[in-house]
């Protein structure tokens, strides 16, 4: 039996397992789906895998709970600069992602408690268009953040969003998936957000999410930047100036060994 040491962190509720690349095991995305149950296992909705980086403070590779990889979370990329920091008090974390190098610099910490502010790049988007579904037609807003996002915005949220928020994500016209944003507009500064992530489901919450849910609000001018997100596991800010700044906490959880 291997002991597999894990450290467990949240970003507005959505929850990463941080693993040392030189425990992972030759079978990579059946130990994640195992890991990340969470019913039989730690719980997550992805592990960040770490690994050494020339040009970066830490190379992380992103595995969603399904065990399929990611670009980029930013709520996850977050999560691993607050172990960084945990581990080695700083002031900056650069982050080799799949969508190319984030900063992210310290603005706040209080214990386990860490509150950044992350370059997330500038973000790309398109026109509005629609697209037919099984329960009608729906317009939206597509974004990449690094990762392929597609804004749907509501008066409410439908009663059995997750559904659609599935059939949206693997729709024909999205040939690698997509993450589906409902979004709420409250008032220029302020949208409310549902999210359904690609490889993951329902979440919480989500940092590239945040930002392309902002950045299609700002783009249709139903807001301005910058925007405050907010979600059932708290809000994050989003200021758009050519490039994406997203700000938010991110929290050690607990550390422990998964046996396998």
């Amino acid at each position: 039996m291997t002991a597999v040491p894990f450290t467990k962190a949240s970003a507005c509720g959505n929850d990463f397992l941080i693993i040392d690349g030189m425990h992972a095991p030759a079978d990579l995305v059946a130990f994640t789906r195992a890991i990340c149950d969470r019913h039989n296992g730690v719980g997550a909705d992805g592990v960040e895998w770490l690994f050494p980086a020339q040009d970066a403070d830490i190379r992380a590779r992103l595995l969603n709970a399904d065990g399929g990889e990611a670009e980029i979370s930013g709520n996850g990329t977050r999560c691993v600069a607050a172990y960084l920091c945990a581990e080695t008090p700083r002031e900056k974390v650069t982050v080799r992602t799949g969508a190319g190098i984030k900063t992210c610099t310290l603005t706040s910490h209080t214990d386990m408690l860490f509150e950044f502010e992350t370059a997330m790049g500038e973000p790309q988007v398109g026109d509005e268009f629609l697209i037919k579904v099984a329960f009608g037609e729906v317009r939206g807003i597509p974004v990449s953040m690094g990762n392929p996002h597609f804004s749907v915005f509501v008066d409410e949220f439908p009663i059995g969003w997750q559904a659609e928020g599935a059939e949206i994500g693997k729709h024909h016209d999205f040939k690698h998936g997509i993450n589906v944003e409902f979004v709420k507009v409250l008032d220029s500064e302020n949208v409310e957000v549902r999210f359904f992530e690609r490889g993951v489901g329902e979440t919480q919450s989500s940092g590239t999410g945040s930002c392309a849910a902002a950045v299609a609000s700002i783009f249709s001018k139903r807001a301005k930047s910058p925007v405050r997100v907010h979600a059932a596991g708290g809000a994050q800010t989003v200021h758009w100036g050519g490039e994406v700044l997203l700000r938010g906490p991110a929290q050690i959880i607990c550390r422990g060994e998964y046996l396998i």
